[in-house]
């Protein structure tokens, strides 16, 4: 049996964080989105815990990430190997902490902002073709047994690390296996680690545990000396004995409501665009769950593409913007693997000539602050910056903060009060111009632009027009432009007037 085609804007494959996060920005931009998810229900199986500053802006921008701190655990300061105490308190941003969390709350989230949105969400709903011609793609699917089309302008695969976007596309995913049995389990403790976090490693075991926030706990271990395949579930012996020699104490293990057994694999897909198809999350990039980067990068990812593609469907821009995903994105990608791998490796580390290594870096580093704070804004994603032309104001590609405003308008009569903070700001969905003065050359674009005032203005900003792209990355920035100046840069970015 054959359903009728559906038709919508852009076809999102994957209802995991990274896929609800750009279907919500798309469906809030009011473009079509059809999300297509294998999985019929909602899965309690969490793998990521870590949602980092970086995401939390991206989630502040949305109005979220008051709501996902709620169901979490703020965490300041990360210990490694027992010795290097990395804070995070003093990082520049609102959120400076990482929050310890289960991704089933980071996806209901996001899944209940896309649906409020107008997206659509098929779930049950198995993808088995793809193809594209000049105009759009077409998915083909198969839910209950009945086959349907699906045609759109774009789609998105954020399928995860076997996903089946990437297959149809015939791309390439080199890499290799970074690490094999590691043991992941769901656990009750006795006695609660002092940071509520606990990672550490010996010269044969690592272990990391992490608190769901309900009275369980996720244990990550592996021993170099017990290999087991792939699926294989370990007992609460195995598991408590792996932790008591990693981290010094077991805490109590007990209780195993399940357990499994996997490897890691290191990979990453040379190109994140194939003609109007794009890849995002997992399925462009997997690495070693070492530092949490999985989610946050792809979630991150999504931010990214989301308003290039409504710039573009909405006849803003040029479809060669999109372009600028890999450009960008790719290179983000490729840190958090060189991240990940470095700290897996340095913590599995198997000679011994390694592991002295291991051990002269972490006194090296316990004792240096540029060297930890370099690490705690890699992991953060605070760090993110993007390529800027030649000659561009310094501030150009970097990460705004969260700069204190306030408005150059007075607020609509019965609309929303005018924003005080940047991300806030943000929640609009659109491009935000932050200037002293008022700025009569950007009245043609008043409708595609939220414009505020730095909140001190004798601060770094007096004398600084400044343009932030949507999600948070200053696109252009001059000091004291003439009107044909900013016409030329909101032209390049909005669109023709």
């Amino acid at each position: 049996m054959t359903e009728k085609q559906t038709v919508t804007d852009v076809i999102v494959v994957g209802a995991g964080p990274t896929g609800l996060l750009l279907a919500g920005d798309l469906a809030a931009a009011g473009l079509g989105v059809t999300v297509l998810e294998k999985r019929g229900t909602e899965s309690d199986l969490t793998r990521a815990f870590a949602v980092h500053a970086r995401t939390l802006e991206l989630l502040d921008a949305r109005g979220l990430a008051d709501d996902l701190i709620a169901t979490g655990r703020p965490v300041e300061a990360l210990k490694a190997f027992n010795r290097v105490r990395i804070d995070l308190g003093h990082l520049p941003t609102r959120f400076p902490f990482v929050l310890l969390t289960p991704q089933y709350n980071t996806e209901r989230l996001l899944l209940d902002r896309a649906v409020k949105a107008g997206a659509t969400v098929l779930r049950g709903t198995e993808v088995t073709g793809l193809r594209q011609d000049p105009e759009g793609v077409t998915v083909e699917t198969v839910r209950d047994g009945a086959t349907s089309t699906h045609r759109a302008r774009y789609a998105v695969g954020a399928d995860g690390v076997h996903s089946t976007v990437r297959d149809l596309l015939g791309l390439p995913f080199p890499g290799e296996s970074v690490v094999d049995s590691v043991l992941l389990a769901d656990v009750r403790l006795e006695r609660e680690p002092e940071d509520g976090i606990a990672a550490g490693a010996d010269e044969n075991c690592f272990a990391l545990l992490v608190p769901f926030g309900d009275g369980w706990y996720r244990v990550l271990a592996r021993d170099r000396a017990e290999q087991l395949p792939d699926g294989t579930a370990p007992g609460p012996e195995l598991l408590a004995d792996i932790t008591r020699r990693a981290l010094g104490e077991d805490y109590g293990l007990h209780d195993v409501r399940w357990s499994s057994t996997f490897h890691s694999d290191e990979r990453q897909v040379p190109d994140y665009r194939s003609g109007r198809v794009f890849l995002a999350g997992d399925a462009a990039h997997c690495h070693s769950p070492a530092g949490g980067l999985g989610m946050n990068t792809g979630l991150q990812d999504a931010a990214n593409l989301s308003w290039k593609l409504v710039a573009v469907l909405r006849d803003r821009a040029d479809d060669t913007l999109l372009d600028s995903y890999q450009s960008e994105r790719h290179p983000v990608g490729r840190t958090a693997l060189r991240a990940s791998g470095a700290m897996i490796r340095v913590a599995l580390a198997q000679s011994a000539a390694t592991r002295a290594l291991r051990g002269a870096l972490v006194q090296v580093a316990g004792r240096v602050d540029a060297v930890v704070d370099r690490g705690a804004r890699t992991v953060s994603g605070l760090g993110i910056s993007y390529a800027a032309p030649k000659d561009a104001h310094p501030l150009v590609g970097k990460r705004v903060p969260d700069l204190r405003l306030t408005g150059l308008e007075p607020p609509r009569e019965g609309g929303p009060a005018a924003p005080q903070r940047l991300y806030e700001a943000l929640r609009a969905g659109r491009f935000v111009l932050v200037s002293n003065d008022e700025v009569a050359a950007a009245d043609p674009w008043r409708e595609r632009l939220v414009t505020v005032a730095p909140a001190d203005p004798h601060g770094k900003l007096r004398d600084t027009v400044l343009l932030i792209r949507p999600d948070g990355y200053a696109a252009w920035a001059a000091v004291d432009p003439g009107a044909g100046e900013l016409r030329a840069a909101l032209t390049e970015w909005l669109g023709d007037a």
